[in-house]
């Protein structure tokens, strides 16, 4: 098959990469313009831009998905199928330009989990499961028809990046499969269900404050769901401290934001169901430690107290 892929972060990478080795035709690359970063304001490319210009891929780098010269481009590569992983909402025209349009990977379970973040939500929820599916791209985010679909555990001792990792790297093998099922016509197309639609939506700033009247274990969820970016957070002694990674500890102490014990290696501070230990954090200007480490270096005083916040009421 003739195919364009199309994609912007890391997470993309280990698909171009599997596609660039498989027996289809790279035709070209699209992802985002490079961008000014860090201090000194140097224009940087994307993940998947860098690793077409690293391997000569021809890439196109659009301001505006609707410009009449990207379309003509796209139209003269004649590919027979756009492959998209964590890129941009296509518009109508551009999805309808190969004759088997555009497919996109998504790390969930179509229907759950529609949306920008659907691993940061699984992993918030509590999930024990979750998975890739890859479908057919409409003008509708993430409603299109399933095409492959497959599930996988998730683990207690999971976050974001590790469980993001591991599907990443099993999505990649599954939708270049599915590019050669839909070529040699053996896919089966599977109608989304509306009836058991959930949503993932962006996380914002307002959700990653930590409201220690919630259950440590609804904390931890979260916790693990943004870690290691973007945090969650909370306030000691006036300044914002990033919170990486915990653990629950049962207990009747219903003191949400106190500190009850340190020990070595953690500090168990009460919420509204059970402790919270506290394994690894970041404080306002300091670099990301244990909190072995940081109990090396910084006092405690247990009077100190974590304010009580309820900014996001989460169901």
């Amino acid at each position: 098959m003739r195919v364009v892929f199309m994609g912007n972060p890391e997470f993309a990478i280990p698909t171009l990469k599997l596609l660039q080795k498989s027996r289809h035709d790279l035709l070209a690359v699209v992802s985002n313009k490079p961008k000014p970063m860090g201090r000194g304001r140097i224009l940087k490319s994307t993940p998947v831009g860098q690793f077409a210009k690293e391997n000569q891929i021809k890439l196109l780098e659009p301001d505006d998905l609707n410009e009449i010269n990207f379309k003509n481009q796209l139209k003269n590569l004649e590919a027979d199928i756009f492959l998209v992983v964590a890129y941009r909402i296509l518009p109508e025209e551009i999805i309808g330009i190969p004759r088997h349009g555009a497919i996109n990977l998504h790390v969930s379970l179509l229907p759950k989990y529609r949306g920008a973040a659907p691993i940061q939500w699984a992993l918030m929820n509590g999930e024990t499961e979750t998975g890739v599916t890859v479908f057919q791209i409409n003008k509708k985010v993430d409603t299109g028809d399933i095409l492959v679909q497959e599930k996988f555990p998730i683990h207690k001792d999971d976050n974001m990046w590790t469980l993001g990792s591991r599907l990443c790297k099993s999505g990649a093998e599954i939708i270049i499969d599915a590019v050669g099922k839909i070529e040699d016509g053996s896919i089966e197309i599977l109608k989304q269900n509306i009836e058991a639609v959930t949503l993932a939506p962006k996380i914002t700033k307002k959700m990653r404050r930590i409201n220690w009247g919630w259950s440590a274990m609804k904390i931890h969820n979260w916790v693990r769901g943004l870690s290691p970016y973007p945090s969650m957070f909370t306030i000691l002694n006036g300044k914002k401290m990033k919170v990486f990674k915990t653990f629950v500890k049962k207990s009747s102490i219903r003191k949400p934001g106190a500190i009850i014990n340190v020990t070595h290696d953690s500090i168990l501070i009460g919420t509204g169901n059970n402790l919270l230990g506290l394994l690894e954090i970041q404080i306002e200007g300091k670099n990301k430690l244990s909190i072995e480490e940081y109990l090396k270096g910084s006092p405690l005083d247990k009077k100190w107290i974590f304010p009580d916040h309820f900014p996001y009421v989460s169901t």
